[in-house]
């Protein structure tokens, strides 16, 4: 039986990577100032240099969830070809979409009985829900059925470890998220926030990094004593208008696994960052010791 793969922006997946998999991604919107933007993977609304140049120059952008018509637009067109849908997308633990999606998915069902309509809470973030899409991906491309995709994400997405080093403390002051005063004696004494990913797909603090220098090396670490199997398995290093970095990140663990790929944060989770933000995920142990 028919079906598609569905996810949302904020996957961080590149455009490559997208197509490599085949699967349908979601736009999602963003603002600065008085004008709105969809994000999607090639980025046409809005380059990403651009996007961080406004970051550095005081913008404060906000971001919306994908709304109950959106959602029902997009379903709605597969499931009246006789197509069915497979949907994972932003947490529950950062965001209300997935809410808003089954208020949709619903009035859906009740439409179009015989079809089949799966939504799935990816308990990850970012670069994580990425790296479960593309997983994911690769056995939707292989032929795997709608229930054997399920039961893959399913059985998945508990196993993704997140680590995140945030470098702009000034875009989280300005987001209400560290006050002005942590801000500025976290500059004075390069602190640098140490985020992971917690089992319901939350971003939890978990500890500081103290100067730039021990960004990579704090990374690495955490890969090695969390991953699993990483010989067989693939590792996204990913960033915020951060490239030397991630590079870096990528030479220092590239020995470590199977593969490892670079991706970029997006405005859905670079407006809440800000830039310089580096992340590595992979398959591992959900470890939220520092």
């Amino acid at each position: 039986m028919k079906y598609v793969f569905m996810t949302d922006a904020s996957c961080d997946l590149t455009q490559k990577q997208v197509d490599e998999i085949g699967v349908n991604v979601l736009p999602m919107e963003f603002q600065i100032e008085d004008k709105y933007y969809q994000h999607y993977p090639d980025c046409r609304m809005m380059a990403l240099d651009e996007f961080y140049d406004a970051l550095k120059n005081g913008a404060m952008p906000k971001t919306t969830q994908i709304n109950y018509l959106a959602f029902k637009n997009y379903f709605e067109q597969y499931l009246k070809a006789g197509v069915d849908v497979l949907y994972t997308g932003i947490s529950t633990g950062l965001s209300g979409t997935y809410d808003t999606c089954m208020i949709a998915v619903r009035e859906l069902e009740e439409a179009y009985p015989q079809r089949k309509i799966v939504v799935l809470d990816s308990r990850c973030d970012s670069a994580g829900l990425g790296l479960l899409v593309y997983m994911a991906g690769k056995k939707y491309k292989e032929g795997a059925t709608i229930d054997e995709l399920e039961q893959y994400i399913i059985d998945t997405r508990d196993d993704l470890a997140h680590w995140f080093v945030v470098d702009d403390l000034d875009q989280l002051k300005r987001g209400g998220r560290i006050s002005a005063l942590s801000a500025t004696f976290g500059k004075a004494l390069q602190i640098k926030p140490l985020i992971s990913c917690d089992e319901v797909g939350k971003l939890v603090n978990v500890g500081k990094i103290r100067g730039k220098s021990n960004v990579i090396p704090t990374l690495v670490k955490h890969a090695e004593r969390d991953a699993i199997e990483p010989k067989k398995n693939i590792a996204f290093v990913a960033h915020a208008d951060n490239i030397e970095g991630a590079k870096e990140l990528r030479k220092a663990i590239k020995g470590m696994f199977k593969q490892v790929q670079i991706c970029d944060i997006g405005p859905v989770i670079g407006a809440h960052v800000g830039s310089g933000m580096l992340a590595v995920v992979f398959k591992g142990k959900r470890n939220l010791d520092s």
